[in-house]
């Protein structure tokens, strides 16, 4: 099982941070720094496969991590998970930020996080591996996008609710509204219509 998946740059500021187990934010802190100093401090010709039982409690936890440009990809799993079918699961991961963003870098993390969680939710659910075919995750984050551009978006949102308002038809705008035993004044909306 895929513990967390924890991206980050050269420098140790975390791009993405996904845990599978619940732990407390600290925890989660302190298990990002100390992945990172261990990672960091690998040659890059050294196995990308690092024993880490002590940061999650226990003693069959593997550190698998790919190094791209500035950016740091690990995933934390347990013994079940295959090394090297992590490591392609990394490489499908990265092969298909590349595809969504053409050409990814840093800054595409940091300003399409919800992408980004979207693609790695395609791929890994509850710390299982779901899928791993990039055409499908490709396709199913482009149906996403499709159907957010048809609604719209949420940057649509105020303009389709003043139309809405303006497109009301009431043959007189209401100035008190009694509801029991409340009574709400309603302002001069004319200046808004």
């Amino acid at each position: 099982m895929i513990n967390a998946i924890l991206v980050f740059n050269n420098h140790g500021k975390p791009r993405l941070v996904r845990f599978y187990q619940h732990l407390a934010e600290e925890v989660q802190q302190q298990i990002v720094r100390e992945v990172f100093h261990l990672v960091l401090k690998r040659d890059d010709h050294i196995c990308n496969f690092l024993e880490c039982g002590s940061l999650f409690g226990g003693s069959d936890y593997k550190l698998i991590y790919r190094h791209y440009a500035t950016l740091y990809f690990v995933f934390c799993v347990d013994s079940s998970e295959s090394e090297l079918g992590i490591l392609d699961l990394i490489q499908v991961f990265v092969e298909t930020l590349d595809k969504c963003f053409e050409n990814v870098c840093e800054l595409d993390l940091i300003f399409h996080m919800d992408k980004v969680h979207h693609i790695l939710q395609e791929m890994v659910i509850g710390g299982m591996v779901l899928e791993t075919n990039m055409n499908e995750i490709v396709a199913q984050v482009e149906a996403q996008s499709k159907l957010e551009k048809a609604e719209g978006g949420l940057s649509a949102a105020p303009s389709r609710a003043v139309s809405a308002v303006k497109n009301i038809n009431l043959p007189e705008i209401p100035r008190n509204i009694n509801i029991g035993d409340i009574n709400i004044k309603v302002p001069n909306l004319s200046q808004f219509m």
